[in-house]
């Protein structure tokens, strides 16, 4: 446990979650903590926005990681669907114009900026954010959809091989009953077998990048 709390603390994307994880936890606790304690509610709630301060200060730094991420997804060629590749394409270009726009928000928080209107920068901020997100869970669930469809089909494969296998055990004049050779049922079985790993490992892979 504490060598994967050091895993996650040694790079930006685990520490930007911890950090996440302790503003909002602490936030909840001040809401929690309003009326029965006051006192102790404020403090949670200053922790909370050190903390969502310290990432909007570490987001200043995400654009060049973005631009490389960016060139090298490009249009969303190497995606297995078209509509994926462009969603992720117009995702990436509100990501870019997320980030400069978040910029202005710290500085006019920070009072290094002055604007006319700076609510209305924080609204352009959110709306950004909130599509941001909708295509991402748009991108998500066609991708867990594509994965579900190969998996079904490499099920219906998989057993349709058991049911031949099956078959041939049956005695001679029932279906295929007795009409296959030895290397024959090896090689159904082998395939149908090597199929099934292929599925654990997949789905265990897939839980695993979903936690």
């Amino acid at each position: 446990m504490l060598n994967e709390i050091c895993d996650m603390l040694d790079g930006y994307t685990g520490r930007d979650k911890i950090i996440r994880t302790l503003c909002y936890t602490t936030k909840l606790a001040s809401g929690l903590y309003a009326q029965s304690d006051p006192a102790r509610a404020k403090k949670l709630a200053i922790f909370s926005s050190k903390m969502s301060q310290t990432r909007a200060t570490l987001r200043l730094f995400d654009d060049l990681p973005m631009l490389a991420y960016s060139l090298s997804y490009g249009t969303g060629s190497k995606e297995p669907d078209r509509w994926m590749g462009m969603i992720g394409f117009i995702t990436n270009l509100i990501d870019h114009a997320y980030y400069p726009v978040d910029k202005i928000c710290w500085l006019i928080e920070h009072n290094l900026l002055n604007v006319e209107n700076p609510t209305r920068w924080d609204t352009i901020n959110s709306m950004l954010w909130v599509a941001s997100i909708y295509l991402n869970l748009m991108n998500q669930a066609f991708r867990m959809l594509l994965i579900k469809q190969r998996m079904e089909a490499i099920s219906i494969l998989r057993l349709s091989l058991d049911l031949i296998h099956a078959g041939s055990t049956l005695p001679k004049g029932m279906l295929w009953g007795g009409r296959f050779q030895t290397w024959h049922v090896g090689l159904i079985g082998s395939v149908s077998s090597l199929l099934g790993l292929y599925q654990y490992v997949a789905k265990k892979r897939i839980v695993k990048q979903s936690s």
